[in-house]
């Protein structure tokens, strides 16, 4: 158990009036919410965020499924004794909720007088409106759409992955996991790619899960009906009410003779749909998200962890001005954080708020430490205009993102009713970085779950790119910078890279399972100590002992440039728990 800190998350809303006493439960409703309890508002829809909130951190479980499985059960657990009273008066009462565990929270909807019982419960830590959230939109090209023959897109090509291709390795035994507008799944392109697909009787249990059950009020359809979406509520079959969806899902696998449009085309892909016709929730985001850790039946019944993907596509954002905010950021941020220790690598889209200049990755889940971002490069290798700049400003963590960039201008895939579109987004970037995860774990299967292995691998793999663009005080002239941040992907390099990994030449220190990879190197190494934080600076010493660098450093991961250094044997020590730790390392 001492991998799992159980904590109190604080995040109280500072109300312009004092409130007595009597009313302090106040203090736990965001604005939106006490503004509709205020006007006695009968029909409340939001999210009810308990005080227990469960966070994993350096789990020893060494397989993915191992990993799935232990944060599984023990958030499923937390969940069903923190929430156990509250979800019994729930049903007594025959009041609308949903349960969640991946974070342990429960959506309700009622009037306000239940929102004030509930909010006067002592292990009730917040409540946040369940507000509707809007698709990142993307730029559609209206040049001329043509088939063509199976000559790879520009995007696959510029990452190289037509390489990895050459080598046999193609996603075989990868699964993608998409959350989105839906998808297509009967369109060619994917339809065999769909990990539920047979050609006599395909089965959607563990495949699928729609948490669409409600047509968004922010249509503005004139009546609200479930005949309103072309593809129906709660649906047991997979389906795009928009095709946003289908288009990113293309981008990860999509392949027939004419076209070759899919970064992994022997992958298989399952999927939750979170938006109806564009516009999601946050408990249409979390539940997808939770499916994900422990996929179910169509029941929603029987979860079973070692079903869930090894990456998950995220190409949608949450904006502040529709319901995220910094009182309720915290909610997503850990289900993030779950995900990656569960074993799944999470791909989020930068979004398009380039425009704006310098920290406009502001939105989740793209501002978040452990979502692994993606802007977007043009086919002259260039940032997209659109492309959102980090620092991480909004919340004061000034993080540097994105982690990498990819192909994301003019990218054609597939859309609805069997045509072909060609959209621009970070949306469309996003999908060739998921892809590339795939290649990586269908090379070397062992690398499947350690999440910070191949994030590592993609960011020392990727080609650096530079700007005279400079955010907050970092010269976009550096690597990492918070324009392209560590540069374009690589496919190719980064599953040259994971093959190294697997087969041996990085170094594991046992005691504190210290990884040092690539080992031997070139210009670029990485450290990863995910049980224990390194001492105050690492230093780095030639074979006489004469000290050559000294790196400071606090955290469990630190990346060394040593370009200017010959060839040769070189030593590496820092102070890890009042011990001395050395790493020998060879620079070629």
């Amino acid at each position: 158990m001492r991998h799992i800190i159980l904590f109190n998350l604080i995040s109280l809303l500072l109300l312009s009036t004092v409130v007595s006493a009597q009313e302090s439960w106040k203090l736990k409703l965001d604005q939106q919410i006490l503004g509709d309890y205020e006007l006695n508002i009968n029909e409340m829809d939001y999210l009810v965020f308990l005080e227990n909130q469960l966070e994993f951190h350096h789990l020893n479980q060494k397989s993915k499924t191992d990993k799935a499985r232990f944060v599984y059960n023990q958030l499923k657990r937390n969940a069903s004794l923190s929430q156990e009273s509250i979800l019994k008066e729930l049903s007594q009462n025959n009041i609308f909720h949903q349960s969640y565990f991946l974070v342990n929270c429960i959506r309700v909807k009622s009037d306000h007088q239940t929102l004030r019982k509930i909010a006067q419960k002592k292990n009730v830590l917040r409540i946040s409106a369940n507000t509707n959230i809007a698709l990142e939109e993307v730029q559609e090209l209206n040049s001329p759409i043509e088939l063509r023959t199976a000559e790879p897109e520009w995007g696959i090509k510029k990452i190289q992955a037509d390489s990895v291709w050459s080598l046999g390795i193609r996603g075989q035994g990868v699964v993608i996991g998409g959350q989105d507008t839906g998808f297509d799944w009967e369109n060619s392109l994917i339809q065999s790619k769909y990990r539920g697909y047979n050609e006599s009787s395909s089965d959607h249990n563990y495949n699928w899960h729609d948490a669409i059950r409600e047509i968004s009020p922010l249509h503005n359809d004139s009546i609200v009906d479930p005949s309103n979406n072309p593809c129906g509520l709660d649906i047991i079959i997979p389906c795009d009410d928009h095709g946003h969806g289908s288009h990113t899902m293309g981008t990860m696998v999509g392949e027939d003779d004419d076209n070759s449009i899919g970064v992994a085309p022997a992958s298989s892909w399952i999927a939750c749909r979170n938006m109806e016709r564009g516009w999601g929730k946050p408990s249409t985001y979390l539940e997808c998200f939770e499916w994900f850790l422990a996929p179910t039946d169509l029941n929603g019944e029987n979860p079973d962890p070692s079903k869930a993907p090894h990456v998950i596509n995220n190409s949608w954002s949450c904006p502040q001005s529709e319901g995220c905010d910094s009182t309720n950021w915290f909610m997503m941020d850990l289900a993030v954080n779950n995900l990656k220790s569960s074993g799944i690598v999470v791909v989020v889209s930068a979004g398009n708020n380039g425009s704006n200049g310098c920290g406009s990755i502001s939105r989740p889940a793209a501002m978040f430490e452990n979502s692994f971002t993606i802007g977007a490069t043009a086919e002259n290798d260039t940032i997209a205009g659109f492309s959102s700049r980090g620092m991480v400003s909004v919340d004061s963590s000034f993080r540097l993102k994105p982690n990498v960039s990819a192909p994301g201008v003019a990218v054609r895939s597939i859309k609805l009713n069997n045509e072909f579109g060609t959209w621009s987004g970070t949306s469309m970037a996003g999908p060739h970085v998921a892809g590339t995860v795939a290649l990586m774990i269908s090379a070397n299967p062992s690398i499947a779950g350690d999440v910070e292995a191949i994030e590592t691998i993609l960011e020392l793999t990727a080609d650096p790119k530079t700007t005279d663009e400079e955010c907050h005080g970092v010269p976009g002239s550096e690597v990492p910078n918070p324009v392209y941040g560590y540069g374009r992907i690589n496919a190719l390099a980064a599953v040259e890279m994971a093959m190294d990994y697997v087969s041996g030449t990085n170094s594991v220190d046992d005691e504190f399972g210290i990884q040092v990879f690539p080992n031997p190197i070139t210009d670029r190494f990485s450290i990863i100590s995910p049980n224990v934080n390194l001492h105050e600076s690492l230093n780095l010493y030639d074979l006489q002992g004469k000290l050559l660098m000294t790196i400071p450093t606090n955290k469990t991961r630190l990346d060394v440039n040593v370009s200017p250094l010959s060839s040769g044997v070189y030593i590496l020590s820092t102070e890890v728990e009042g011990k001395i730790w050395t790493q020998k390392i060879i620079k070629h």
